[in-house]
């Protein structure tokens, strides 16, 4: 599960095959690892590739049933095929701990969100701000995987090779690059950005799809620097989730996971956490 010898930079690992989808759309325009637990680092796609995927469809005429998808859900379901690999890759930690049927990266997201949205009152916390980091924060692992300590990754290498999985998951889905983004902003009025933006195109994308894949990225940012009080209630669930978890296999199949939990030893950040990592601590006690 490690990465071992293998480079570790995204940009010089060879590709190894590409996710075709439908025969009635052509492959998604970047390479794909093919195992079902762990996605391994690899080379993404050129700009030009890109580019020439996001060319605009010739137009149908009216009524034609056979009529090419708008592009906005050709790169929707593009992204959506993508983020599939998140229900297929298993989290690293329980594999390696030869765990049976271990959750998914998309698992653990889900019940993330859950505890965002079920939480008590949280003072000068952005609920929903933290429900969508919740399900933002391990989109990455679709391209790169679930990389673990043990994997001996810097952990600046593994920001930088999430960032660049993150960027180019952004340009699939139509969100173009930062700069783009900023110099669209700088050139709509007020009037221009609000009621009118439908109107607005840059490359074939709307403002709206960029503006959507921005929230992306400053979500998953302001997690990683934890950058936040939504950011410091996410990371925390975070941990709780893996202790939840840890303890539900314990129950179940009758291993001993002590290391999940030293783990995460006062490391909680938010009063919430602290009170739930406590609660499940006594609960496990009393096995």
């Amino acid at each position: 599960m490690g990465c071992g010898s293998r480079a570790l930079s995204l940009s010089s690992l060879c590709a190894t095959t590409l996710l075709a989808a439908a025969s009635a759309r052509p492959p998604l325009p970047f390479p794909l690892a093919p195992a079902p637990h762990r996605a391994l680092p690899l080379r993404l796609a050129s700009a030009a590739a890109m580019s020439s995927s996001s060319s605009s469809p010739t137009p149908a005429a009216p009524g034609d049933a056979a009529a090419a998808p708008a592009p906005s859900a050709s790169s929707a379901i593009d992204f959506l095929t993508l983020c599939y690999r998140l229900k297929t890759t298993k989290r690293a930690g329980w594999v390696k701990r030869g765990v049976q049927a271990p959750e998914s990266v998309a698992d653990h997201m889900y019940r993330m969100g859950v505890m965002a949205l079920v939480a008590a009152d949280l003072p000068g916390v952005n609920r929903d701000r933290c429900v969508k980091m919740a399900i933002v924060h391990d989109i990455a692992e679709a391209i790169v995987g679930d990389i673990t300590p043990s994997d001996n990754v810097p952990k600046e290498e593994k920001s930088r090779m999430e960032k660049e999985a993150l960027d180019h998951m952004c340009e699939l889905l139509g969100g173009g690059s930062r700069g783009e983004y900023q110099n669209m902003q700088k050139s709509l009025s007020g009037s221009a950005f609000g009621r009118n933006s439908s109107s607005y195109k840059i490359k074939n994308v709307s403002v709206e799809a960029r503006l959507r894949t921005q929230e992306i990225r400053e979500l998953w940012m302001e997690y990683e620097e934890n950058a936040s009080l939504e950011a410091k209630v996410v990371k925390d669930f975070d941990k709780i989730e893996m202790i939840l978890q840890a303890m539900e296999y314990e129950k179940e199949q009758g291993q001993d996971l002590e290391e999940f939990f030293q783990s995460t030893a006062g490391k909680f950040q938010t009063d919430i956490g602290k009170a739930w990592a406590a609660e499940i601590a006594s609960r496990r006690k009393t096995k």
